[in-house]
């Protein structure tokens, strides 16, 4: 659980917690619950309006600025829940000697509890009790939940005593995730820090292991419902194959293994370099500012990328046309780079996690690949193509096609140090490389493969040699034609249609005569 939260600038602008608690006061002092109601409701729906509208002005003011929208949201909505808990509390259901179970926390869980929320994200909270619940937590509880949904919020809410969020948190993974983000709104903090203590002790333990594994898994999953892969061109910022929570899910590995209390310690773990948090961190506040952007455009909680908004947060976002592309296409193109970043951060991420977690000489996520006999110079890292040296490309940049031609001989994975410095020497490949009779073997032994074409292509594309040595595929990378035929980015969508007639050679896919 977590105690962190991202300052918010100007916090009154948004809303002025104090003035308007002195307004339900005043109501609640003057008539009976029944006939205030109405007045209290019409005062907290203007002050959660106002505070959204002021958000709004600063995001379309400031554009870029996503995590600031997502922090000041999660700030506007901790004041309402408080106002809310306190007027229950005072005025509905007032205990003036409480009993040691006449005591109530309310913890704001997953991304709410993270402090980052879209506009309309769902509002998830959990309340704990330190014992079983008694009429009047119950009372509390059901009374605020009217008065959160009476305000037109999404509620994801749980309400469990100390024990029961302990052995639910053993039982689910998806609940342990989102107790992982806790944070203390309001309420007793007692019980919130017993809470937490409780859950790093009796939960978190020794489950890291198993936690990596089944986040993993999760989000394979979850990478196959939305498509499997970073360039659909209506992608899903949100549960995506490239999106905010990819990202998320390297937070989560790394506050679960070792207790980090916001994604820049990662760095201090070893699990990202200073330069990789920083492409983490660009790459989340773009993700962050799109998916404000179109929250705030539908007025509801949408995280696709559809064709429609495309264009709206394009001109948000002060995208510019330029002779040749639409200021849409160069937006979608920006948002595509920046999934393929999330890509290249979870592979480096997995690597370092990997060398921290796996016992010598073995590997902590499994592989899949076999040992050969020749590589030509190029070592295998726990089962993984690597390099023996930093320079090892540089020496001859043949091997930048070389490495990948006995990815697909072998069948074996690259290690993302190595996709790292291919991606870094791309840049040696030329137009005497381009002619090297050498090169252009091993780039047509990984075409034509009767194996598996389209990863490696996939992997060739990624670190940027394809572009390189194929100039005029570069031209397409992270390219979307703006109509509703095309699923995929023209890279895409190319590389694909060689896996497709791979497989009709090789017979695992088969016409069938109509």
């Amino acid at each position: 659980m977590s105690n962190s939260a991202t300052p918010i600038a100007r916090q009154r602008n948004i809303i002025d917690r104090k003035a308007v608690a002195e307004k339900l006061d005043g109501l609640a002092l003057h008539g009976d619950a029944v006939a205030t109601r109405p007045a209290i409701l019409e005062v907290l729906a203007a002050s959660l309006a106002d505070g959204r509208a002021e958000i709004s002005r600063r995001l379309i003011e400031s554009p870029a600025q996503g995590y600031r929208a997502a922090a000041e949201q999660a700030f506007l909505i901790d004041q309402i829940v408080r106002l809310i808990f306190d007027y229950v509390t005072q005025y509905r259901f007032p205990v003036a000697n409480p009993s040691a179970s006449e005591r109530l926390a309310i913890v704001a869980v997953g991304g709410y509890g993270r402090g980052e929320m879209a506009p309309y994200s769902d509002v998830d909270i959990a309340f704990i009790t330190p014992y079983k619940r008694t009429a009047w937590t119950e009372q509390v509880v059901e009374a605020m939940l009217y008065w959160l949904w009476d305000l037109g919020l999404k509620v994801g809410q749980s309400s469990r005593s100390l024990d029961e969020t302990v052995k639910m948190a053993q039982e689910d993974l998806t609940i342990r995730t989102a107790l992982l983000e806790g944070r203390f709104i309001w309420g007793d903090r007692a019980v919130y820090d017993e809470a937490s203590a409780r859950f790093w002790k009796e939960v978190v333990g020794k489950t890291g292991p198993e936690f990596v594994r089944l986040k993993m898994a999760e989000r394979d999953e979850r990478h196959k419902r939305m498509g499997d892969s970073r360039y659909v061109v209506e992608p899903n910022v949100k549960d995506g194959k490239g999106g905010l929570r990819d990202l998320h899910t390297l937070y989560w590995i790394g506050k679960y293994v070792h207790r980090v209390r916001s994604p820049a310690a990662l760095v201090d773990v070893g699990l990202l370099t200073a330069n990789e948090y920083r492409q983490f961190h660009r790459a989340e506040n773009f993700l962050w500012s799109v998916r404000c952007h179109m929250h705030d455009i539908t007025g509801r909680a949408e995280d696709r990328l559809t064709f429609d908004l495309q264009s709206e947060v394009a001109e948000r976002m002060h995208f510019a046309a330029r002779p040749g592309r639409s200021s849409v296409e160069r937006f979608m193109h920006f948002y595509f780079l920046n999934a393929k970043t999330v890509g290249d951060l979870t592979g480096l991420f997995l690597a370092h996690l990997d060398d921290s977690l796996a016992k010598k000489g073995r590997r902590f996520l499994p592989s899949l690949t076999r040992r050969p006999r020749k590589l030509n110079g190029f070592q295998l890292e726990r089962g993984r193509l690597a390099l023996p040296s930093d320079t090892f490309f540089q020496n001859d940049p043949v091997r930048l096609l070389e490495i990948f031609a006995l990815a697909d001989r072998f069948g074996l994975e690259i290690h993302p140090l190595a996709m790292r410095a291919a991606q870094r020497d791309a840049r040696l490949i030329d137009a005497q490389i381009r002619r090297d009779p050498r090169a252009n073997d091993l780039f047509l032994d990984v075409l034509t493969s009767p194996r598996d074409p389209e990863t490696v292509l996939r992997w060739m594309s990624e670190s940027t040699v394809f572009g390189r040595f194929i100039p005029d595929f570069r031209r397409v990378v992270a390219q979307m034609q703006f109509d509703m035929y095309h699923h995929y980015t023209v890279d895409e969508h190319t590389i694909r249609a060689i896996g497709i007639l791979a497989r009709i050679e090789n017979g695992t896919l088969k016409l069938v005569a109509q």
